[in-house]
């Protein structure tokens, strides 16, 4: 069991890597070439931002879908988005909460998100994710893009665009994160397989976390920056691409059953709970980030029969 986990450790330690600079290689190419339709910075944290950070949930979940581990794409959904809000976004409260006062300009923003989560948990009703529910999720996900999209064009430009560099940087980040999503499947599986976890808990705790990290790399970058508008509209972004277009391709690719639905209402629970963030005192939302941060401890250790 140690000679499967050690050689496995150090492919999941590169695929986390690889998707961390992947997707920050997306980010900054898909910025720039954002520059050209001139659009505000809310809407590029919400789309293009949160669609380069959301590139490794959306890989793995595909990788996973075919390679047959359902649990792992469930999980990595409801994983990524309770870590978006009680882990990324909770440090960015505490780290710079004047920040997140930027964002509560993009609380339509917040609301689809919401929406999002919402029509996740209903179809997870259903007991599985399948064709009619993805198909249903990617038209929502298509809708909510295209009104948001006409609503947030703006004549200034908020982002430097370096012509062909942009496009060899999104098309190489993208290369990136879908070697290091590879990697992370097949390394998390083989660790579930060899501690005998199941690929469920792996998915919601360590690819989820992985597959997290650049968005809390990007909006720390940019709540450090005084840039809340990005910060918030790449967390909330993330969270609806995740719910709406990520599960809605992973269902179209294979049907992903609903082990347990008490997870998916924790995931509901969190997403309501990105509400406090917005209070207008920065000493609430500091003190909320700090909850939010004990509460996701709190759950993975309760996943771990830690707690």
């Amino acid at each position: 069991m140690l000679s499967q986990v050690a050689a496995s450790l150090p492919e999941f330690v590169v695929g986390i890597l690889l998707l961390i600079k992947g997707a920050d290689f997306f980010v900054g190419g898909g910025s720039g070439l954002a520059v050209r339709y001139r659009v505000s910075p809310a809407l590029i944290g919400f789309t293009v931002i949160a669609f380069g950070t959301s590139l490794p949930e959306l890989v793995v979940n595909l990788q996973a879908a075919a390679a047959a581990e359902p649990d792992l794409a469930l999980g990595n959904i409801v994983g990524s988005t309770v870590a978006n809000i009680a882990l990324v976004l909770a440090v960015v409260a505490v780290v710079n909460p004047e920040a997140l006062q930027e964002g509560t300009h993009g609380m339509r923003q917040v609301a689809v998100m919401l929406a999002a989560v919402v029509a996740f948990a209903l179809l997870a009703l259903r007991g599985v994710f399948d064709l009619p529910a993805g198909i249903t999720m990617l038209g929502a996900f298509a809708l909510t893009m295209a009104v948001l999209w006409r609503q947030g064009v703006v004549t200034e430009e908020t982002f430097e665009s370096r012509g062909i560099r942009d496009v060899l940087l999104t098309g190489g980040g993208l290369i990136a994160v879908i070697l290091g999503s590879w990697l992370l499947v097949e390394s998390a599986t083989r660790i579930a397989v060899a501690f005998g976890i199941s690929p469920f808990v792996i998915g919601v705790s360590m690819v989820a976390v992985g597959t997290s990290l650049p968005e809390l790399a990007t909006s720390l970058t940019a709540a450090v920056r005084g840039a809340g508008a990005i910060s918030v509209g790449n967390i909330v972004g993330s969270n609806t691409f995740n719910v709406l277009f990520v599960m809605g391709c992973a269902a179209i690719v294979l049907p992903i059953p609903v082990g347990s639905y008490a997870d998916v209402f924790v995931m509901l629970g969190f997403a309501v709970a990105i509400l406090p963030f917005f209070s207008s005192r920065v000493q609430v939302r500091r003190g909320w980030g700090l909850v939010m941060l004990l509460a996701y401890a709190g759950y993975i250790g309760l996943l771990f029969g830690l707690v």
